[in-house]
């Protein structure tokens, strides 16, 4: 196989952008540096593009390596044919290329080995051929011993012989695997039908395998795994069966007719039970996968939400029994005070909290008090819009997702940190930061941990591991960080840089003082030219020697940014002002392919050179709504009428729908069939995490604190009713009890900590 020709046809690339790519990852380039600094060997290809192109190219090579490793095997047993090697060298899948090496894979030691073991082959091979003349019981006189019996031993011997031999058949194989995905049906029972659990609508449940949702196979896998489901996979056994008698019965011979029994015996203790497991890994996995882009999308929305940046903050962890945690934190994050307060049962000393938050407001200037959503956050923000009311300073506050920040606040990196403050302070911290700079902020904290996805505990940990952190770095690197104040965390994900390396950052910064020069970061130890090359581009000096070091532009375009602004008429100490503002403008009446080709450099490059001469020191997240922000009163739940319209922030987004916090303590349902008028497969092709959203509430359920929301405001209709159009195509509609069972798992619950 021609690895590089696939991939160009798979991606629709020309062969050269695959060529350039793969010759760039085999190089040990970074994905975040192809993706920004070799735009013109690649075609101008972004991260995500460049990872699926990874990823398939990181299969196709284990797929060539797995066919040379069988083909060794087959010869080494000496039973290769150029037929067998030609279907070894077309074998598109792995699952192709080992059901092809099936029948010479090693087996433990089976029914049908010990039938050849007895000797009792040839007289399968004779029964197999169908000859209208042969007498089964008569020919099998010749074949009886001390260990072959009797007449039907040695019939049930070849039987067995024949159906491992049918079992063995790659076509057989791929065949019923296709019919199972075309006509099979994947059923649940339950394991015991007087048990209560969150799966009882699937205690009776069939869909075809075609059809089923990801959401839902994922349920029933937890299902099967928590012992509450018995989960399997219905085919029609008539067809199933009949497609591989047809191809080995020949005649109506009473040879046929053994052959018709070993292909039945074949299909349901051999082949069937191997498919269905074989299915179901498969639909498994591609629910996993499913999931994994979606938890995947959702973090990169949540990473690159827009910062609050020039902002005192007062982090604010709820608690009842032991007090909210109180952090206050100036616009770079320092840690300037820390107490605790009881606003909330058992104690209710609201006043005493109230004079306390009073003075650290007045003391430090704070314009924003972050609020985690954990346990007491309802009457925490009810303390503190009540205590915004009473303030002449304006102050605004926001509730912000507290998951994983005690798993942060009790890890290593967060008393290295904060050795001086105990776990909950340190949350507190974590809480107020995540207001103020969220990428810098979540990036400390186990991906899996943050809680935009679903059933993120049962995917395949490895591949959400390494797609997930590569969400962060994609992210880190295409926002920068500022050398100068980056933690060894945020570092860590910078391109070419590993956590040693991070470290070494910062210890060279605390030792040395502030980096005045990218250049010298090839002082820092282990940080050889290889790394700077990788990392020099996504690491901020501000107010350093040299302007250019406070941009993306990379250190090997240096030479060609200094040509750009003298043709353009600006300087150096223009990008130190505030920005070559104009360049953009003066360029383009210049020419860019001249400038190109004066350059030496490619359009794209230029192009990116002058976004930054124009805006130096510029964050892609600026350009993005600034979070919702609240100062009015606070509702609750049973406060919410059918028709009311709201503004929210959307927390989290899965297959099925959206949840969006609209200010009260559950985060309300919008479901697919309600997020647009559109048909729409996925609800990521209309809306994101941390999008601020209008909503109407359609259905209130308090004692079972749900809300159910929908987005179509213009839609009169759905002013009347909670149900999904009867016009949305059936797999828009929410299949009965899937969405409880999600509900209900921890994994969804964005309220909880």
């Amino acid at each position: 196989m021609d690895i590089n020709r696939t991939l160009a046809q798979e991606f629709g690339l020309r062969q050269e952008q695959v060529d350039n790519t793969v010759a760039l990852i085999d190089d040990d380039k970074t994905i975040p540096f192809i993706a920004r600094y070799r735009k013109e060997l690649t075609g101008s290809l972004d991260d995500q593009i460049l990872r699926e192109l990874y990823d398939r190219l990181m299969y196709l090579r284990n797929l060539e390596k797995r066919k040379a490793e069988i083909t060794a095997a087959i010869t080494e047993q000496e039973k290769m044919t150029p037929e067998l090697e030609a279907a070894i060298s077309a074998a598109k899948t792995l699952v192709e290329a080992e059901d092809i090496y099936r029948p010479f894979k090693p087996k433990r030691r089976t029914r049908a080995g010990i039938a050849r073991e007895n000797g009792l082959e040839p007289f399968a091979e004779l029964i197999s051929a169908q000859n209208e003349s042969t007498v089964p019981e008569a020919e099998a006189e010749a074949y009886i011993n001390e260990k072959v019996t009797d007449v039907q031993s040695a019939i049930q011997g070849a039987m067995d012989i024949i159906a491992e031999d049918i079992s063995d058949n790659a076509e057989i194989r791929r065949k019923l695997r296709e019919l199972s995905f075309k006509s099979g049906k994947l059923v649940s029972k339950a394991a015991d039908e007087t048990a209560e659990s969150v799966y009882t609508n699937y205690y009776d449940y069939s869909e075809p395998v075609e059809k089923i949702a990801h959401h839902r196979i994922l349920a029933l896998d937890r299902g099967e795994k928590e012992g509450f489901l018995k989960v399997s996979l219905e085919l029609d056994e008539t067809s199933a069966a009949g497609l591989i008698i047809k191809k080995y019965m020949i005649n109506t011979s009473p040879c046929a007719e053994i052959v018709r029994a070993a292909a039945e015996d074949s299909y349901k203790r051999l082949i069937f039970p191997s498919i269905e497991r074989e299915v179901r890994s498969e639909l498994s996995a591609n629910a996993a996968e499913q999931a994994i882009k979606v938890f995947a999308a959702n973090l990169r929305q949540m990473l690159l939400q827009s910062p609050l940046k020039n902002s005192v903050i007062l982090g604010l962890d709820p608690a009842y029994r032991t007090g909210c945690k109180i952090a206050v934190i100036d616009a770079t994050g320092k840690v300037l005070d820390t107490t605790v307060i009881y606003p909330t049962p058992p104690q209710n000393k609201t006043e005493d909290a109230k004079r306390k938050l009073k003075a650290l407001i007045t003391k430090y200037g704070v314009t924003t008090i972050s609020i985690g959503n954990g346990t007491a956050s309802r009457e925490s923000e009810a303390f503190v819009a009540e205590l915004i009311r009473e303030i002449p300073e304006k102050v605004s506050y926001m509730v912000v997702s507290e998951a994983g920040a005690s798993v942060y606040s009790a890890s290593k990196l967060a008393a290295e940190e904060f050795p001086e403050y105990d776990v909950s302070l340190r949350s507190a911290v974590s809480i107020a930061r995540r207001l103020q700079d969220p990428l810098a902020e979540l990036v400390k904290i186990d991906p899996k941990a943050i809680g935009v996805g679903q059933y993120q505990h049962d995917m395949p940990q490895n591949r959400m591991n390494e797609a997930l952190s590569g969400v962060v770095e994609d992210c880190v690197n295409s926002v920068g960080v500022d050398l100068n104040t980056a933690s060894h965390s945020l570092l860590s994900y910078i391109s070419g840089i590993n956590a040693s390396v991070a470290k070494n950052i910062v210890a060279y910064r605390e030792e040395n003082g502030r980096f005045t020069d990218r250049k010298q970061l090839l002082k820092v130890s282990k940080l050889g030219k290889k790394a700077y090359e990788q990392c020099a581009g996504f690491l901020r000096v501000r107010d350093g020697k040299n302007p250019l070091d406070n941009t993306a532009v990379h250190p090997e375009s240096y030479e060609a940014a200094s040509a750009l602004l003298s043709e353009c008429g600006f300087t150096l100490a223009d990008i130190s002002g505030g920005g070559a503002k104009g360049i953009s403008e003066k360029a383009g009446e210049i020419g860019i392919n001249k400038i190109s080709e004066s350059l030496g450099i490619g359009i794209p490059t230029l192009n990116d050179i002058i976004g930054e001469l124009g805006k130096p020191g510029r964050d892609l997240r600026d350009e993005l709504p600034p979070p919702l922000l609240r100062s009015g009163d606070v509702m609750e739940i049973k406060d919410l009428k059918p028709g009311m319209e709201l503004v929210g922030t959307v927390r989290n987004v899965i297959d099925f729908g959206v949840f969006v916090d609209i200010g009260v303590h559950e985060d309300g349902l919008v479901h697919i069939s309600q997020i647009c008028n559109r048909f729409i497969k996925h609800p990521l092709e209309a809306v994101k995490v941390g999008e601020v959203v209008k909503v109407r509430v359609l259905d209130v359920d308090v004692k079972k604190n749900r809300i159910s929301l929908t987005m179509r405001l213009d839609d009169e209709q759905e002013k009347k009713s909670t149900q999904p159009s009867p016009r949305r195509k059936p797999e828009n509609r929410r299949p009965k009890g899937a969405d409880i069972t999600q509900i209900k798992n921890s994994s969804f619950r964005i309220k909880q900590k």
